[in-house]
């Protein structure tokens, strides 16, 4: 039987056409997917993102054990911040995507709904093997999580959260309570808009998502609901990597373009095999592509450069901001250079595809 988030209810009252994704039962659109993207880059919508694991750590090693399992060094992290990460193998494979936020009393791990039973298993079997001295409490199905997005969103939650939004920086947190409801604020996101995702308990989830959200049934409402549709084509105009897609156990975050959130002065689980694929260089790369015309690529499909496949799409999709046919891809390294002219194998059709640099879109400043 498929999970339920603490906001079925809601997406069945707005409309929501429901589908499982990772074993939860979610709403994939409400009107459709363009319009629900558009009114995230235009004003503001609201995500239910309850399916995402949520994972506290506390105790004397909880900070040492994230450092050991995890590819950022969380060694200077302060209270109040998140910070990206990647969970890898022992062959730098990534096993997930994570966010880290360093709490008063605990650590937060915010992982994907795919792979949260696949991390608790990992969690536990690296704890007992290195002697680590903490306690794990997967918060996931007592807690419910909603991501709003948009340039409007700050400005308009400013008058209803407790919290000073305009002044939290990118990547930062606040814990704090609305007529006893404790919830945590993050100022982050996967649509590349501003806006904020917040975690709050599961029976309260009906009364505050009236509350943040206030009337989302107006044509003029400033937030309106939005599914899993528009939340995929939002994150790959922003070039957001996707478990599944971008990131699997084969491919290694070096190769993904996001050494960035890799700390190799460290030692962590796959440290090893990431310090060889550094100093060698990645043999594949990923990047974007822009493809003539308005066909799209599927996951799967091969990129050729002349009559060799050197290869393959992640995502794709016709980006309703950027009016063009996109996609991200893996490709060998000395086809990567932003400008290389591609060609995608579009079921036997070739279609001419340029390599571009990332991301699609950026909001405006």
């Amino acid at each position: 039987m498929l999970k339920r988030t603490p906001f079925y209810d809601f997406h069945l009252s707005h409309g929501a056409r429901m589908v499982d994704f990772a074993g939860w039962e979610m709403p994939i659109m409400y009107r459709s997917i363009i319009d629900e993207h558009e009114q995230t880059r235009k004003s503001g919508s609201i995500f239910d993102v309850s399916h995402m694991g949520r994972v506290h750590f506390t105790g004397k090693d909880a900070a040492r054990f994230l450092n050991h399992i995890c590819t950022r060094n969380f060694a200077d992290q302060k209270v109040g911040q998140s910070r990206y990460s990647l969970v890898c193998n022992e062959a730098g494979g990534v096993l997930d995507d994570v966010i880290v936020s360093r709490d008063q009393k605990n650590w937060i791990v915010v992982c994907n709904a795919s792979n949260r039973e696949k991390l608790m298993k990992h969690f536990v079997e690296q704890r007992r093997a290195g002697g680590f001295d903490f306690d794990m409490s997967d918060q996931t199905e007592a807690t419910g999580m909603v991501a709003l997005q948009g340039p409007k969103v700050i400005e308009r939650l400013s008058g209803v959260l407790p919290v000073d939004l305009k002044e939290m920086k990118r990547y930062h947190f606040e814990t704090t309570s609305i007529m006893l409801i404790k919830f945590t604020v993050f100022r982050s996101g996967y649509t590349g808009e501003d806006g904020v995702e917040i975690i709050l308990p599961a029976k309260m989830a009906a009364m505050a998502m009236k509350f943040i959200g206030g009337s989302m049934d107006k044509e003029s409402a400033t937030i309106k609901p939005a599914g899993l549709g528009a939340r995929d084509t939002l994150r790959l105009e922003a070039g957001m990597p996707l478990y599944g897609h971008e990131l699997t156990e084969t491919i290694d975050p070096i190769s993904a373009g996001l050494g960035w959130a890799v700390d190799l002065t460290k030692e962590f689980v796959g440290v090893e095999a990431l310090r060889a694929i550094k100093e060698k260089s990645p043999a594949r790369k990923l990047v974007g592509l822009e493809l003539e015309g308005k066909r799209i690529a599927r996951q799967g499909m091969p990129v050729k450069h002349g009559e060799s496949v050197v290869g393959e799409i992640t995502s794709g999709t016709f980006g309703p901001t950027v009016q063009k046919s996109i996609a991200m891809a893996y490709v060998d390294a000395n086809s990567a250079a932003e400008g290389t002219q591609l060609s995608v194998d579009l079921k036997g059709t070739l279609n001419p595809a340029k390599v571009v640099k990332l991301p699609f879109y950026k909001r405006p400043s």
